[in-house]
């Protein structure tokens, strides 16, 4: 970087628009060394996608175009890097049908809708600049190649705005489009919203970034950057779909660590600081409540996190702070990380706009500890500010329906997710499990929220509950699209899980409502914790277990019935560093039916201890139990272990 830091004008990053530029010149050049020689992809190394290497160096094209896009955008048609008449070629050779880089069609390839539609936004976005330039054979072919998204079936997820993108830009480009595919994808996208602004990517409780870097971003850019007042937009669905975003705005800056990083939950975490897209869409279209100095804190904050994601050669690879190929996915390519160019949509807005000249805001969790229910996933969002960690508890979310029957996804159904932690696949953190005969655990999935609150004194309580199962997945190899694996299941308990968070801290409770299936045990699991080094462990008598690498700790307490405590250790596992480790509490033996264990859960950055408040458990005479914590400060709180229903 050669832009110099500002703590005046960025307290908190230290970040100017110098510094975004010059960050996406860097990304840009860097992947430019990889363009084929008529610019229509742009072949970056590394494991090809399902859809194979033209596609993905489609891919690697139409993301790229993206940060291009705003490049020039935000200088107002400047570019004297000459990026729009490199990705100009690029657009003539992959339209025409006899290049040898042709690009394979929409009609021909799912992904292809996908990049589709960023293409056709940056197009529409520097329209003087490139559209209205290009010679009118070339923009035959574009239109040509576009209008076959026309008709074309659409999951009904997030993948709906990549026809009304296209088919938008094609309407006023006088190509084909279908006010009856717009129709039909409007609705749909009606059809995921949920309360508070958040949007399901699906008809599952699919709640993770596709909220925002998707299912927010795309109608605000739409209407705001196409001609569709009137029939096909009435006004009221904008204001609908702006309160929406200012709403889900509240509670995502809450999910904002004080060192930048989002959540580690939920799919396509490759995509990095796209998290930030929905901020910048606010600020892009006029619509957020956030203060431009908050913006650019929340924004800047992400994209500074993962700089060094491409400080060594400049290109974006398959990980987090650095290349990690097991994070990627079926479908994730060499060009999908690329995407996280949508948190760099800022970069449209000119140098002279109150995002880039107002002093930078704190965070909320750089002000005082956070604590709020947010109902649509099922989360309670904590933090501390003394730690700079967000967390959510969950128990709303599980990319599944109620009642389902494959196993866990990693990435949604755990209790826990935190912007310090990576949920592991080979070690269950982060859950309350039933063991059986071989060892096993259990699976939660397809569970039942019970209620999520807020309590007096700052406390959250929530509480799900459902029967778990055992599921073998061995023979299960379908594309990872978010969902847990099937095959063979074997039928398990009732379980009840309830948590008590306040200051950041967890009770966990867990009662087993029925006697079905072989059991040895139940187990439970607390954060994980990873570095390049072995963790260090302790667990004793006290039956507590912590785990800890410097600057973080995760441990467990025993507050009742737990027996055993342990750490495991494993090594690869995770992409936040060589080693990690997760503490456990355990039973000897099945606990009765009817019994209510319970355990502190704490993630923190070390220091003094948090004192464990008391607990007493009664029973409501419906089978199931209120459970009253005290903590020694007086504070006191009461949760409920529903009852089977």
């Amino acid at each position: 970087m050669t832009a110099v830091e500002d703590r005046r004008l960025s307290p908190y990053t230290g970040w100017t628009r110098g510094h975004w530029t010059a960050l996406a010149d860097r990304l840009l050049a860097a992947a430019g060394r990889y363009r084929s020689p008529a610019g229509a992809r742009i072949d970056l190394p590394g494991p090809a996608s399902r859809n194979g290497r033209v596609s993905d160096g489609l891919e690697g094209f139409a993301r790229t175009f993206l940060l291009a896009g705003f490049r020039v955008a935000g200088e107002g048609g400047a570019d004297p890097g000459g990026l729009l008449e490199q990705y100009a070629r690029g657009l003539a050779a992959g339209t025409d049908p006899a290049s040898p880089e042709a690009w394979p069609r929409p009609d021909e390839l799912g992904q292809s809708k996908v990049e589709a539609a960023s293409i056709a936004l940056v197009l529409q976005l520097t329209r003087p600049w490139l559209w209205d330039r290009l010679d009118d054979r070339v923009r035959d072919r574009v239109v040509a190649w576009l209008a076959t998204v026309v008709g074309q079936p659409y999951p009904p997820i997030n993948w709906v705005w990549f026809r009304i993108v296209v088919e938008s830009f094609l309407r006023e480009a006088g190509g084909p489009w279908s006010a009856a595919d717009v129709e039909e994808d409007l609705a749909v996208h009606a059809s995921l919203r949920r309360p508070g602004g958040w949007l399901s990517d699906g008809d599952e409780r699919a709640y993770d970034h596709y909220t925002g870097w998707a299912l927010h971003l795309y109608p605000l850019l739409w209407t705001h950057l196409f001609d569709v007042t009137g029939s096909l937009c009435p006004g009221s669905l904008r204001h609908q779909w702006a309160a929406d975003l200012r709403d889900y705005l509240d509670d995502a800056m809450r999910l904002v660590g004080s060192d930048g990083s989002p959540l580690l939950q939920g799919r396509s975490l490759v995509y990095r600081f796209a998290a930030a897209a929905p901020f910048w869409v606010g600020a892009l279209t006029g619509t957020s409540h956030l203060s431009p100095g908050l913006t650019r804190r929340v924004a800047g904050g992400m994209v500074r996190h993962f700089a060094g994601a491409a400080e060594q050669d400049g290109l974006l690879t398959l990980g987090w702070q650095h290349a990690w190929p097991a994070m990627r996915q079926a479908y994730s390519g060499p060009g999908s990380p690329y995407w996280a160019a949508k948190g760099m949509l800022g970069l449209a807005l000119p140098a002279n706009h109150p995002v880039w000249t107002d002093v930078e805001e704190p965070l909320p969790i750089e002000t005082g500890d956070v604590a709020r229910v947010v109902a649509a996933p099922g989360w309670l969002v904590s933090g501390r500010r003394r730690d700079g960690i967000a967390l959510v508890v969950n128990h709303g979310t599980d990319h599944a329906c109620p009642g389902d029957q494959r196993a866990d996804s990693p990435l949604y159904a755990r209790i826990g997710y935190s912007t310090a932690t990576f949920p592991l696949a080979s070690v269950p953190d982060n859950t309350v499990v039933v063991l059986d005969a071989d060892g096993r655990a259990s699976h939660r999935a397809g569970f039942s929220t019970c209620y999520a609150t807020e309590l007096p004194g700052g406390v959250l309580a929530a509480a799900s509950q459902g029967r778990v199962r055992w599921v073998d997945t061995a023979g299960d190899d379908s594309p990872d699209h978010g969902s847990g694996r099937g095959g063979p299941v074997v039928p398990g308990p009732l379980l009840t899980v309830a948590s008590v968070v306040r200051r950041g801290v967890e009770v966990r409770l867990a009662r087993l409502d029925s006697a079905e299936g072989a059991v040895r045990s139940l187990r439970l699991s607390g954060w994980p914790v990873a570095g390049d080094t072995p963790p260090a462990t302790r667990s004793g008598a006290e039956v507590s277990a912590t785990a800890e690498t410097p600057g973080l700790r995760s441990t467990l307490r025993n507050l009742r019935g737990f027996t055993i405590a342990d750490v495991t250790v494993e090594a690869g596992t995770s992409p936040l560093g060589e080693w990690a480790a997760v503490p456990s509490l355990a039973t000897e033996g099945a606990p009765a039916p009817g019994t209510v264990l319970a355990a502190v859960v704490i993630l923190d950055r070390g220091g003094p201890d948090d004192p464990d408040p008391a607990l007493t458990v009664a029973a409501d005479g419906r089978g199931g139990h209120h459970v009253t914590l005290t903590w020694p400060d007086g504070v006191t709180a009461e949760a409920a272990l529903p009852a089977p229903e």
